[in-house]
């Protein structure tokens, strides 16, 4: 075989990328949504599917989500393997109903007998500039649904091996899309692309000793950039990547918070009733004799999305993060 040279690429390239070698490999796999057949998608994820598999396997739907994602539960009932996408992150809350009291409990209402390999892409999160039902950060509600698996990218690679690893699964998943990474870039070889691994695990993207940042998603480079800027302060920080909201990988990020006895935890959704709450409960509980100060968090304001102009004080930034990362040493008394 020829081995293609690695090249830049970005997130929406192996998203699509992932799309369409899933549905070569298996003609279960079917996309449906709004504009994803002739437009190729708001964000042209879908671009060229419908002209390669045909309308029947890449459709588009009426602007109508509850029916999208009702009409994904009946072709997974009957042996398809449904890729849905919701237009925008708040765009999805119609078809929550669904979700909930069909999507996430039909393995457990049947007792294993029937499973819903199905996978919902939502776009979500800000710093794209868009007002609200545009910017949402929703995960807290996927989260709080049993019975779904949640996961998000934050690399080119990653968009890759978790698309084709959601659409592989045979529970369903709710795959979110960090909106500001569509067009970040990483060198990638598209006919070479990493090993699809099981969902559920974390990875560490940068080692550290002072403090562990845990994160996901498209706060994933703010972070990495907080522990560039943290090196003048004499802090070293360790990055996680969670990529698995849900499975949840207690081990990696465990690991890492015993070994720098300090954690804070950053996302863009609200404080209150978000991730990080749940996320600084299990490190507490698994961590404590090991933790040199409380978890801290650094999240989105608790407030409906703001206006694009006001949205970059709304979002973790790196002096919010490196403000925490004091905090932490004034608690720890060192």
């Amino acid at each position: 075989m020829t081995t293609v040279a690695t090249r830049p690429a970005t997130m929406a390239g192996a998203l699509t990328r992932a799309l369409r070698d899933a549905m070569a490999a298996d003609p279960a796999v079917h996309v449906l949504g709004e504009d994803v057949g002739t437009l190729g998608g708001v964000f042209r994820i879908t671009d060229g599917l419908a002209k390669e598999f045909g309308e029947d396997r890449c459709t588009d739907t009426p602007l109508a989500e509850a029916g999208i994602l009702g009409t994904a539960v009946g072709m997974a009932m009957y042996g398809l393997r449904p890729v849905v996408e919701m237009q925008f992150d708040a765009f999805a809350y119609p078809a929550f109903e669904q979700l909930v009291s069909h999507v996430a409990k039909t393995r457990n209402r049947t007792r294993g007998a029937m499973s819903l390999p199905l996978t919902i892409r939502v776009p979500y999160g800000g710093g794209i500039g868009g007002v609200e039902h545009h910017s949402d950060s929703s995960e807290a509600y996927y989260l709080a649904t049993p019975g779904l698996h949640v996961v998000t990218p934050a690399t080119v690679a990653d968009a890759y091996g978790l698309l084709r690893a959601a659409i592989a699964s045979d529970d369903p998943v709710v795959f979110l899309e960090p909106k500001r990474l569509y067009w970040s870039k990483d060198a990638w070889n598209p006919e070479e692309p990493a090993p699809v691994e099981p969902l559920g695990r974390a990875v560490v993207r940068r080692s550290g000793r002072s403090a562990t940042l845990i994160t996901y998603g498209p706060s994933v480079p703010v972070c990495l950039e907080a522990a560039e800027a943290a090196r003048a302060e004499g802090w070293d920080l360790e990055v996680v990547d969670l990529r698995s909201l849900v499975p949840f990988d207690d081990e990696t990020v465990c690991a890492s918070v015993r070994r720098t006895g300090r954690a804070i935890v950053v996302h863009e959704s609200g404080s209150f009733g978000g991730p990080g709450g749940e996320i600084a409960a299990r490190v507490t509980e698994r961590c404590f004799h090991h933790l040199e100060a409380p978890v801290l968090r650094v999240a989105g304001f608790d407030v409906p999305y703001p206006p694009p102009m006001l949205e970059r004080y709304h979002l973790p930034g790196v002096d919010r993060i490196l403000d925490a990362v004091g905090r932490l040493q004034w608690e720890a008394g060192s």
